[in-house]
């Protein structure tokens, strides 16, 4: 005959007991840590990857911007005259500073600046990338007081092109691409190198 060996009932300390022995034997478990932390640190790394790329681009293109917008200026100042056939060939010198990255959305403006005896700065002629006439002749114009010296001339570049943020910084689903492109915009002053200024033959 066989007897039935009545088991204790578990308490509520030996389960809890149980359950955190348990704990303590995953906690020393290492076989799967490694893949686990890099599950959570996959992500970050990438993360910070792409976005340092992103960073380091737009810097690039930034820079690249501001020394085309120099460099065409300084072109300007140091011709006698120019005329828009001229001008239309600081496009590709734009182009050329800025490459390999592309410059897309590319605007160019520039203005001869008149400083009067009583340093107001006023258009003397300007030009676009289009072959028009921006700004108003005799308008006022806004330049740095340290180059406002009376009785001179100065050429103003202003140059935009538009940068488009390839990667972590983009346009969330469902929003519109406009969203990741930025726009550049860099401006330089150079006073005229020979001469009293530097007229545009053409440019009315």
């Amino acid at each position: 005959m066989i007897e039935a060996v009545a088991r204790p009932k578990p308490t509520k300390r030996g389960f809890l007991t149980a359950i955190a022995d348990r704990l303590r034997r995953l906690c020393r478990e290492r076989s799967g840590a490694s893949a686990l932390e890099f599950a959570f640190l996959a992500p970050i790394l990438i993360a910070i990857y792409i976005s340092s790329f992103e960073i380091t681009t737009g810097y690039s293109v930034s820079q690249k911007t501001l020394k085309a917008a120099g460099s065409i200026a300084d072109i300007v100042t140091r011709q006698d005259t120019v005329n828009k056939a001229f001008l239309s060939e600081m496009i590709d010198t734009a182009e050329a500073t800025i490459a390999p990255s592309p410059a897309p959305g590319l605007k160019l403006k520039i203005t001869g600046v008149t400083v009067d005896a009583a340093g107001n700065a006023k258009v003397l002629w300007s030009w676009d990338e289009s072959g028009g006439k921006p700004y108003v002749k005799g308008s006022s114009v806004s330049v740095p007081v340290d180059m406002r010296k009376p009785n001179s001339f100065l050429v103003r570049s202003e140059l935009s092109v538009q940068h488009t943020m390839l990667l972590f910084f983009g346009a969330p689903s469902g929003l519109e691409s406009s969203s990741r492109t930025i726009t550049l915009n860099r401006e330089f002053f150079y006073r005229q190198r020979l001469g009293s200024d530097v007229p545009c033959s053409d440019c009315g």
